[in-house]
């Protein structure tokens, strides 16, 4: 049972999924702004400083997301997309809670 999805978060069972575009070996780790892909899909624009060999540019995406989220990192996996720009994240938690923190952090920091 899936939830409303509120720009690129969406409450899914068991937690919430996040749409992302990552960018690595950028200038430094920042969350950019919300973008819209081909689909007219909602994802958060995301670069991060590491490249993309090894996962190293994955490992260096959920780190900035549980800092920025306050979340353990082991509670953000790769749901879909590894190897690909476009991901799909999922945070386990209380999706309603951790989606209202996502919400709050976007409208506190214009994004």
């Amino acid at each position: 049972m899936t939830g409303p999805r509120i720009g690129p978060v969406q409450v899914a069972e068991g937690g919430v999924e996040v749409a992302v575009r990552l960018t690595p070996r950028a200038r430094r780790n920042r969350i950019e702004a919300v973008v819209a892909d081909a689909a007219g899909d909602a994802a958060f624009r995301i670069s991060v400083t590491a490249p993309p060999e090894g996962g190293k540019a994955n490992v260096a995406l959920i780190a900035l997301l549980a800092k920025t989220w306050r979340v353990p990192k082991t509670a953000i996996a790769i749901a879909a997309g590894p190897s690909s720009r476009t991901k799909r994240l999922a945070l386990a938690g209380d999706g309603p809670v951790l989606a209202a923190r996502i919400a709050a952090w976007r409208e506190e920091n214009d994004v």
